[in-house]
């Protein structure tokens, strides 16, 4: 991606006020440090997020159905490349999500719960990568990007859920205790990168099957950004 275009879709997102919906603009969603450290002896990057409350604590009040359904996460855009993760060659924002969506289960290779039950577990924090775009049919400004159906130009990684967009299901660990949520990525899933650019951002996005005028899977609220401004000033530490 060039960084003009980074640039550009950052300063989007930078401007967007950040919401304090009732319902989950709470000290959950507070960031106060984003953090990615390269454990080199063991081959993995530890990334986190801490926050003023409870990681984790708060997740969805389900919508009952696929269309329209509440998606929380906590969000580190990257200066990676598609290439890095998996995707094939494309403009956008590599991130990695760390979600919560209690109407659907996206990740059908990976059992969370523990309970013998592939498809049942999608409240559970998981990892995800994806590449935002700008869109400005959401009032986040931001949306994973989609492509047609069997463009046969698109690769994804084997683990991907199955949509048309640029969304991976890799499976890694997540905790989150007291304040803190992080996830363990092994370094050769991400073509061995340990030197990069980041952020954390805490976001509201929603699930659109209907209205085609809209994305997929938007941004519609950001809650709070570790940077402030959006401008992916943190790099990765070496342990």
């Amino acid at each position: 991606m060039k960084k003009s275009t980074i640039i550009l879709v950052l300063l989007l997102l930078a401007t967007i006020s950040y919401s304090q919906n009732a319902e989950y603009g709470n000290d959950d969603f507070k960031i106060t440090k984003a953090e990615v450290t390269n454990h080199a002896d063991l081959g993995v990057l530890v990334w986190e997020i801490t926050v003023a409350g409870n990681a984790g604590a708060t997740t969805p009040v389900p919508a009952g159905k696929m269309n329209g359904a509440p998606v929380l996460g906590y969000v580190f855009p990257t200066t990676l490349k598609s290439t890095d993760v998996g995707f094939s060659e494309t403009a956008g924002i590599v991130a990695l999500a760390l979600t919560s969506h209690p109407d659907f289960d996206d990740t059908p290779l990976w059992d969370e719960n523990t309970d013998s039950d592939y498809n049942n577990d999608g409240v559970i924090w998981h990892p995800h990568w994806v590449v935002l775009v700008e869109d400005k049919r959401v009032e986040g400004g931001l949306a994973v990007k989609q492509f047609k159906k069997g463009d046969a130009t698109v690769k994804l990684p084997p683990t991907n859920p199955g949509m048309p967009m640029y969304m991976d299901s890799p499976g890694y660990g997540v905790k989150a205790i007291n304040n803190v949520i992080k996830v363990v990525v092994p370094t050769y899933r991400m073509n061995n990168q340990a030197s990069f650019n980041y952020d954390g951002v805490a976001a509201y996005m929603q699930v659109n099957t209907e209205n085609m005028e809209k994305p997929m899977l938007g941004v519609y609220k950001v809650y709070s950004v570790a940077s402030g401004n959006l401008s992916l000033p943190y790099s990765v530490k070496n342990k």
